[in-house]
């Protein structure tokens, strides 16, 4: 009988909370950018937003639910879509640049995370109507990624996780923790302007296809993957030797990414979203400053005659 009303109260809960305290819809729209083996600068990979290329910021687009369960706590669930890129022929780094590798992904990411509120003007403009309030949060949490490496070659776009262009198997699907900080602004109750910068830590190094060594092309299973593996001879030159080639510094064995640093991507948009505001009683009776109105009572006016 316990786990009985235990399981009733679990499914209750939504719907008495939902009462109590608000959802909002909405989406976003803004930038995406990643951190890789590809681009950079003049020196060996950084960490952080230190090694961004910013010339290959694209674009990115999400929807998103809120669930505000707690005065200082929301959940947001969202879909997020956001491609990313990387061209050896933009970094100042010799080695990077005679590698001539390029990308782009398009990235799918679905995720829940918790929205921690640490500053508040709950009545912006001091109008005693809570009608606009102003919050700023961090979050954190989980979230799931499709990605699939692609490039350009000979005029076409090719797919290039099944290529396997360093003998190494990966998946398409891999697991992110998004962690980042944001603020949104509530006009007139039931409008929610925001911005938010979001961190997405992965667990592969293989958003840009690159990693480890070059691998031996006898091992590779077809042309196509021996042709994208190694791209230094489409070049003219090769910037480590000053115009001279040097195959060894391609050769099967040596570097071609960083396996010690995994990839990373940053979102930086902006959002709006319609807020839906509970009535439930306990809400009233605990934020009855977001529900009392005013009532006038009628003057009576007695006729003189």
């Amino acid at each position: 009988m316990k786990k009985k009303l235990l399981a009733y109260a679990l499914l209750l809960a939504p719907a008495l909370t939902f009462g109590q305290f608000k959802w909002d819809f909405g989406g976003s729209a803004g930038f995406s950018n990643y951190l890789g083996d590809i681009g950079g600068e003049e020196e060996t990979r950084k960490d952080f937003v230190a090694d961004l290329k910013f010339s290959q910021t694209r674009w990115a687009l999400d929807g998103f639910a809120r669930y505000k369960f707690h005065p200082n706590i929301s959940v947001k669930m969202a879909i997020t879509y956001g491609r990313i890129s990387g061209r050896d022929e933009l970094s100042t780094n010799p080695g990077r640049n005679g590698r001539n590798l390029s990308f782009f992904n398009n990235l799918w990411e679905i995720s829940t995370v918790g929205q921690f509120f640490f500053y508040e003007v709950s009545d912006v403009g001091k109008g005693y109507r809570y009608k606009s309030d102003l919050r700023f949060y961090v979050f954190a949490g989980v979230g799931g990624l499709y990605q699939s490496p692609k490039t350009r070659y000979n005029g076409s776009v090719v797919k290039l996780q099944p290529l396997q262009t360093e003998g190494v198997k990966y998946s398409k699907f891999q697991f992110v923790i998004p962690t980042g900080t944001g603020m949104y602004y509530t006009f007139k109750r039931y409008h929610r302007i925001g911005w938010e910068l979001g961190w997405r830590t992965t667990f592969t190094d293989y958003l840009d296809d690159i990693s480890t060594v070059y691998a031996d092309p006898s091992s590779l299973g077809s042309p196509l993957a021996v042709d994208l593996s190694n791209r230094n001879d489409e070049l003219s030159y090769d910037p480590l030797t000053d115009g001279i080639p040097h195959p060894n510094n391609y050769a099967p064995g040596s570097k071609r990414g960083d396996p010690t640093h995994n990839d990373s991507y940053i979102f930086t948009t902006f959002s709006y979203s319609y807020v839906i505001k509970g009535r439930s009683k306990f809400a009233k009776k605990r934020y009855k400053q977001y529900f009392k109105k005013k009532r006038y009572k009628k003057r009576k006016i007695r006729a003189k005659f």
